[in-house]
């Protein structure tokens, strides 16, 4: 039986965490956290001059960081922890997940959420900001760092099929980076894409721009309504498959769109199926992540679900990986 002592230490663990998140967010958004990665430890003061920040607060921002561990210090100079310039700014990373920060504090997660509690009203894709759709985007490119190549080479056999040249299909592809990322390691692959909102078929096609990506065909269109005129060696649907309206409708339509042998592959975040997995970091961030899926009427699977999925509809062979305590994947073959 717990205690009243041992109560007040967990309530007081959320709400250090609490402090410590805002710590992140409020230097990510005003430099703090780039300028201690960039240009190296500095005193408080020098901190200020550098981002132009009162120092006073600039001094206040730097205790709360080192509490949080964000910072180490030597005196009154301080220095961003190891690693946490690529953990919190590099999104080109697989270790990044500094987006996570500001996707949490973001609108549409826990104020809409709040406010919505008693009338249970539902949103999607449409009804989010741009600044909302952009924060996701970031937290998806590490997924899809970790899926591509080194992700997608734990399926048996199709490092090389990707390599030789092969039909591609990226579903949900949202904001197009994952369409980047595929292109450019597999530059002998036809490469393709699908969203079913039209906000983001326009800025994936923006992103192939930016990026001098020539060749890949993005098209809108409901997953639950997929159809396609030539079938594909290789379908991919990263951290969206949990979204799907009628998730046994799009698992037929996937299987129709690929050739006899084709493979599927769903790369998501693993939520807890126990209570003691939802009482890990991994289950509690993914049960905040859960906050926003439950507004737009869905909800995180466990990975085992997509086992049964893939099973039920005729997939044959499957596997699965484990990539990150946030990350695994799911595969078989039509």
């Amino acid at each position: 039986m717990t205690d009243i002592k041992e109560s007040v230490g967990n309530m007081l663990g959320l709400l250090a965490g609490y402090v410590g998140h805002r710590t992140v967010a409020t230097g990510l958004r005003t430099g703090l956290v780039a300028a201690l990665a960039n240009d190296g430890p500095a005193t408080p003061d020098d901190l200020a001059r550098r981002t132009e920040l009162d120092p006073f607060y600039t001094f206040a921002w730097c205790r709360a960081a080192y509490g949080a561990g964000v910072c180490d210090r030597d005196g009154d100079v301080y220095r961003l922890a190891d690693n946490l310039g690529t953990v919190l700014l590099d999104d080109t990373s697989p270790a990044y997940v500094g987006g996570v920060f500001k996707v949490l504090e973001q609108p549409e997660i826990f104020d809409r959420f709040e406010a919505s509690l008693a009338s249970g009203e539902r949103l999607w894709w449409d009804g989010c900001s741009p600044e909302f759709i952009a924060a996701v985007g970031g937290t998806g490119r590490p997924f899809y760092r970790r899926l591509v190549p080194g992700g997608l080479a734990q399926v048996p056999g199709l490092a090389q099929k990707l390599d030789q040249g092969c039909r591609v299909l990226d579903t949900a592809c949202g904001s197009g980076h994952g369409l980047v990322m595929l292109a450019q390691a597999y530059p002998n692959s036809e490469i393709s894409g699908v969203d079913g909102d039209a906000h983001s078929v326009e800025v994936a096609r923006e992103t192939l721009d930016e990026a001098g990506i020539q060749g890949v065909t993005v098209w809108d269109s409901p997953l639950e309504k997929l159809a396609v005129e030539q079938p594909y060696d290789v379908v991919v649907n990263n951290i969206s498959m949990h979204e799907c309206r009628d998730i046994d409708a799009v698992v037929r339509n996937v299987k129709d769109a690929l050739k006899p042998g084709g493979v599927f592959v769903i790369s998501d975040f693993p939520f807890a199926d126990d209570d003691a997995g939802l009482r890990t970091a991994p289950g509690r961030v993914m049960s905040g992540i859960q906050i926003f899926e439950a507004q737009i009427d869905d909800q995180l699977l466990p990975r085992r679900v997509y086992d049964d999925l893939l099973a039920k509809h005729g997939f044959t062979d499957l596997g699965f990986a484990s990539i990150t305590p946030m990350h695994a994947l799911t595969w078989g073959y039509a």
